[in-house]
């Protein structure tokens, strides 16, 4: 519907309603005559063609204060000259604004309405028909995008190749950041125009007389002209002579013959330490050469340890090599072995050089305790006491220390006194290892086993040894050895305790005279099940003939019924022996009133030895218990 405009002259303006004729558009005429209409358009259909022809794209801001026809030229003169003319009531500006605000909410509304709920207008899109694509501007389009790729590339790959060669060109820079990370990890001080640093330990609590002073040096100044640097790093260091090449302590403990002297050990020097390369990193060749004054100090520190120490065994120093006996017939021997790559080549001699790395690295760790204990005292410290002083020496005065008392706490054991317990701890620990591993080899009845405890230190070690027999492993017999630096403590199963010296025979007799008092508990633990009585027993028996070592166990049985009696013996050399002697129970009581039954009556007479070879069984007590049983029945 249309509502047309007419003059301002003419008469009132009227509503006139247009309306467009209903008919359709004749799509096809057939040979008989009859039309086919186009399908009219929906309400939605007809929205969207509308809207099709609509060009959003134009700017009509121009146009809105333009006139299109005279009466709107009119209308606007009137306004331009119409007089201002104030409004009614205060009120007026603000309800005019309300009263437009409200309207714009109205239209926000009802657009909000058609658009969610589908009910009064639907949107259709508008086909339309693709643009054909021509294959040449493809071509066209994509080589221009791989064009600006490579540009992008090319000028990164040389950005970075501008700065590779900034860097390379920048050793000024370089030597700086190295001596910068340098000092963080190194002591240095400028003297003049020279940078020197520190390898000693000094700052560690070392006395050490020899310094450890390094320089530092730019590769630049070492290259001649015309030379290319070859080397990886702007920074190098200067070592003294003394301290370069490779050095370490090696540590030996050898068996010796007991009538050989101990000046008579030949000097060894091993070859193949390996040599240090000349373009190594500096922070190698720093750590090295600390290494070598470390070593230096540790052997002198023996070395004048070696020749104060007046002990009952004789300490030789002869060139780099320290020789002191440990046991009869074993030599520790600690040598500094110090290569630079100087030295001429020996041939390797046959003899296996034995390096004990465990005493090694127990060296090491002495001597950073000494260190340690130079540079901190034990706290707390009192203001007016002497520096260095332990708090029982600062509270000996007060609590009236003897002279004996106070002689005990100045002592205190040298780096070599340590080194030797704890060479002596290990020689007589392997010495234990081995006597147990050989005695469990070579005896089958009964298993030996061995456990060795974890919780160990330097000087001390333990381990229980366990007897059992296959078959009768409830019968366990065990015995403990606290092995110390020159003797062991054995605690037997009933809390006896001995001591044996480092003398290996002596262990191994023990062994063996426990294994007879395991058999002989496994008799008596059988008597107890098949009720036999046990008539004596012995374990330490002076009886028969003396053997070469170990003493004797002798149990004698007596079966249930009485008519039977059985004497074991066993010992450690001579090995086990069983006799077994009948009775008749009807025979005539003995008139003695010391005889109260008849089983008493059988105890003398000749006993009949049993050859417990021929016997059937996998082990003695197996044997036993089944001749037990059968002399049960008879």
């Amino acid at each position: 519907m249309l509502k047309l405009a007419y003059d301002k002259m003419a008469a009132p303006s009227v509503n006139v309603c247009v309306e467009s004729v209903i008919e359709h558009q004749i799509q096809e005429v057939n040979y008989d005559g009859q039309e086919i209409y186009v399908a009219p358009l929906s309400m939605s259909e007809n929205l969207s063609k509308l809207a099709y022809k609509i060009d959003f794209f134009k700017d009509e801001s121009e146009e809105k204060g333009k006139p299109t026809s005279e009466g709107e030229k009119e209308t606007d003169e009137d306004k331009v000259l119409a007089p201002f003319q104030p409004s009614l009531w205060p009120w007026d500006s603000v309800r005019n604004k309300l009263k437009g605000a409200l309207t714009e909410m109205s239209v926000l509304y009802d657009v909000l309405n058609i658009a969610k709920e589908k009910h009064y207008m639907v949107t259709d899109p508008v086909s339309q028909e693709a643009p054909e694509l021509k294959a040449s501007l493809q071509m066209l389009a994509k080589k221009k995008s791989l064009v600006a790729a490579s540009q992008i590339l090319s000028a990164g790959a040389e950005r970075l190749k501008r700065v590779q060669a900034e860097m390379a060109s920048n050793t000024q820079e370089n030597f700086l950041m190295e001596l910068l990370k340098l000092r963080k990890l190194w002591r240095l001080k400028k003297v003049h125009n020279t940078i020197l640093g520190e390898l000693s330990y000094k700052s560690a609590g070392s006395r050490f007389w020899q310094g450890g002073t390094f320089e530092v040096l730019k590769t630049s100044d070492l290259v001649a002209e015309g030379e290319v640097n070859t080397r990886s790093s702007s920074l190098d260091v200067s070592i003294p002579s003394e301290l370069e090449g490779v050095a370490y302590i090696q540590v030996e403990v050898n068996d010796v013959p007991n009538l050989m002297d101990i000046t008579s050990a030949t000097l060894k020097m091993p070859a193949g330490l390996g040599t240090m390369p000349p373009d190594a990193y500096w922070q190698q060749r720093l750590e090295v050469a600390q290494n070598v004054l470390f070593c230096k100090e540790l052997f002198a520190q023996l070395a004048r340890e070696a020749v104060q120490i007046k002990g009952s065994t004789p300490h030789m120093v002869i060139g780099n090599q320290i020789l002191t006996n440990v046991f009869p017939g074993v030599q520790l021997s600690i040598i500094l072995c110090h290569y630079t790559g100087k030295e001429k080549k020996v041939a390797l001699s046959s003899h296996k050089l034995e390096h004990n790395h465990v005493l090694e690295h127990s060296l090491h760790q002495l001597l950073r305790r000494v260190h340690d204990r130079n540079l901190n005292y034990s706290p707390p410290h009192p203001v007016n006491a002497m520096l260095g002083m332990t708090k029982r020496r600062r509270l000996a005065g007060p609590v009236a220390t003897s002279r004996q008392e106070l002689m005990e706490m100045s002592h205190s054991e040298s780096l070599l006194e340590q080194i030797l317990k704890q060479t002596k701890h290990s020689v007589l620990r392997l010495r234990t290892m081995r006597v147990i591993d050989q005695l469990a080899v070579t005896i089958q009845d009964p298993q030996i086993c061995a456990h060795w405890s974890c919780l160990n230190n330097s000087l001390e070690s333990s381990v229980r040894i366990s007897f059992t027999c296959y078959g009768y492993e409830i019968i366990r017999n065990s015995l403990v050895l606290l092995i110390g630096t020159d003797s062991i403590r054995v605690v037997m199963k009933d809390g006896r305790v001995c001591s044996l010296s480092f003398e290996v025979t002596e262990l191994r007799d023990l062994i063996q005279w426990q294994i007879c008092q395991h058999q002989t508990m496994c008799v008596l633990h059988l008597a107890k099940v098949q009720g036999w009585t046990v008539l004596s027993m012995i374990n330490n028996s002076g009886h028969a003939d003396m053997e070469a070592y170990g003493t004797s166990s002798t149990v004698m049985l007596a079966s249930p019924r009485g008519n039977v009696t059985m004497a074991f013996h066993s010992n450690p050399v001579s090995g086990q022996r069983l006799a077994v002697k009948k009775a008749e129970l009807g025979g005539e009581v003995h008139g003695s009133p010391a005889v109260t039954a008849a089983k008493w009556a059988g105890l003398s007479g000749d006993y009949e030895e049993v050859n417990l070879q021929q016997l059937e069984g996998r082990n003695l007590v197996g044997k036993i218990d089944m001749l037990m049983a059968r002399l049960n029945t008879s």
